[in-house]
């Protein structure tokens, strides 16, 4: 899928709410006859189903991703350990991992919606912050 700005997101995306509190959960967009769920980050979470599976799988989906560890792989290589800062159809942004201490120095990471495929979850043998490497 291609980078769209905000504004430029399809007109016949139609965002999806959680019922309880109106949080947005992503969008259902059309594929042929049936729907496609698409998450904030702009993936798709579906191939195409019915309308109800879609809703089902971005309330299934939830939100509790967004505060899971990511891992981030640089272009030239190596990969960082982060958290998700902002996520909206303009942009995504991350940083790294300060463990919740206020005085770690972070970097962040400005990257395109939807987010590249070098934005993933964390996986075993990922960098975990707690191992030092040797020079």
């Amino acid at each position: 899928m291609a980078t769209m700005p905000a504004s430029e997101l399809p007109a016949d995306w139609i965002e999806h709410r959680r019922p309880d509190d109106r949080e947005p959960m992503g969008w259902i967009r059309p594929d042929g006859d049936g729907w496609v769920a698409v998450s904030l980050l702009g993936r798709d979470l579906t191939g195409p189903v019915d309308w109800h599976a879609a809703e089902e799988a971005l309330e299934d989906a939830g939100l509790r991703w967004m505060a899971d560890v990511w891992t981030l792989e640089r272009p030239e290589g190596g990969a960082l350990r982060v958290r998700l800062v902002e996520v909206t159809p303009a942009r995504v942004v991350v940083q790294t991992d300060d463990f919740g201490a206020i005085d770690v120095p972070v970097e962040r990471f400005e990257l395109p919606w939807p987010a590249p495929d070098r934005l993933r979850p964390r996986r075993d043998g990922d960098p975990d912050g707690t191992v030092l490497l040797a020079r």
